[in-house]
């Protein structure tokens, strides 16, 4: 089961936030299709957010047809992101471990990686969206 964590100073919306993580669990394979979510009251307990929340979260899933809902019984996976390349046991993912146990043997925080990542990935993917971290605080 997957286990959220809402970052509060991070600009983006609590429902998004949980959106990115559902969509994070599918690439790594971390969820896969038949997976049962959390309920909204177990979100709501783990996360302190409101279960209507996680319901508009899981409703963005839904219109983006990775779960559906089924009444009574709960929130499923509907089908997977997971590619070859992100799975655990995969070439890139095991070189991508290495180069970070590498980096904090180096003295790199993790908030020193998360930045050069972002600034690198940036450099090859210049039409990505930008990370959660890069989003505008709400206004006021």
């Amino acid at each position: 089961m997957v286990v959220f964590r809402i970052e509060r100073r991070s600009g983006l919306p609590a429902y998004l936030q949980i959106v990115r993580q559902v969509e994070q669990a599918l690439r790594m394979g971390a969820l896969a299709e038949g997976d049962k979510l959390p309920t909204a009251a177990q979100v709501a307990a783990t996360t302190k957010v409101n279960p209507n929340t996680t319901l508009k979260a899981y409703r963005e899933l839904e219109r983006s047809g990775l779960v559906e809902v089924r009444q009574g019984s709960g929130t499923f996976i509907t089908r997977s992101l997971a590619s070859p390349q992100t799975a655990p046991e995969s070439p890139l993912r095991t070189r991508l471990g290495e180069w970070m146990r590498e980096a904090r043997e180096q003295g790199l925080t993790a908030r020193d990686v998360s930045t050069l990542f972002d600034t690198v990935l940036g450099e090859n993917y210049p039409t990505a969206e930008p990370p959660p971290a890069a989003a505008a605080p709400p206004p006021g």
